[in-house]
């Protein structure tokens, strides 16, 4: 009979200690929080460092856009942003520069509206050194480029120049037309949020996926911005996710 006792004795001893030890503590960090520390300006590094004190962890990503000022190891956007509460653990997507000047192939630009045009080369950092307009009887052809400087599949780098011909139809402006905002960089709520104050609808949203863009961000729009358009136009996005 006192074995048996000493048995359900030692049993209960035991699964108090799992329940102390093992149980509780997982339940007790269910709640747990953290906020997240401003590592904006900092070294990859030292951001890697600062995040693990904190109970986070880091990933690198790269901006859209190169800047050429800006050292490609300084982390330039944190997503989430300093101060956030989060939970014990969470990934903080560090915005990095990129480290080289990129390169590319030069579009076909014939056809395309010109806002488009610079939104397309402001991206990869290609200036445009004139613009000439010339007259044209289709409607259709107003505002869109007629002629490019540098041909079609040439490859340019970042800092290169360009210049274009761009068509210009003599048409009487019937509605008064109004910029679209910049919504780039942009949440997909706060894009959506955005476009409507600014008097227009929210169309169409397309998803490209990008390990090296912060996710569910916005990285296109069309019309582009500060495009005149008439209120109430509606507004197609893209938006970058992590996942295929």
């Amino acid at each position: 009979m006192m074995k048996k006792v000493l048995v359900v004795v030692v049993l209960l001893v035991a699964g108090y200690v799992v329940m102390d030890k093992f149980i509780m503590i997982s339940y007790t960090r269910q709640g747990q929080s953290v906020f997240v520390p401003n590592v904006e300006k900092m070294s990859y590094n030292k951001a890697l460092g600062a995040l693990k004190s904190a109970g986070l962890t880091g990933k690198k990503s790269y901006n859209v856009r190169y800047l050429p000022d800006i050292d490609s190891n300084t982390v330039i956007v944190q997503r989430p942003v300093a101060g956030s509460e989060v939970k014990p653990g969470r990934t903080v997507y560090l915005v990095l520069n990129k480290r080289e000047k990129p390169r590319f192939s030069i579009p076909d630009f014939y056809g395309r509206p010109l806002d488009e045009v610079r939104q397309i080369l402001d991206r990869f950092d290609v200036a445009i050194t004139g613009v000439q307009v010339q007259s044209v009887y289709d409607p259709a052809e107003d505002g869109k480029v007629l002629s490019q400087s540098v041909a079609p599949k040439t490859v340019v780098s970042s800092g290169s120049s360009i210049s274009l011909i761009v068509g210009k139809a003599e048409v009487v402006e019937t509605v008064q037309k109004i910029p679209v905002p910049d919504v780039l960089g942009m949440s997909l709520k706060q894009a959506r949020t955005v476009i409507v104050e600014n008097g227009f609808n929210t169309g169409n949203v397309s998803y490209e996926y990008s390990s090296l863009l912060v996710p569910y961000t916005v990285i296109n729009q069309k019309p582009a911005v500060n495009a005149l358009a008439e209120p109430g136009k509606v507004v197609d996005l893209t938006v970058v996710v992590d996942d295929e």
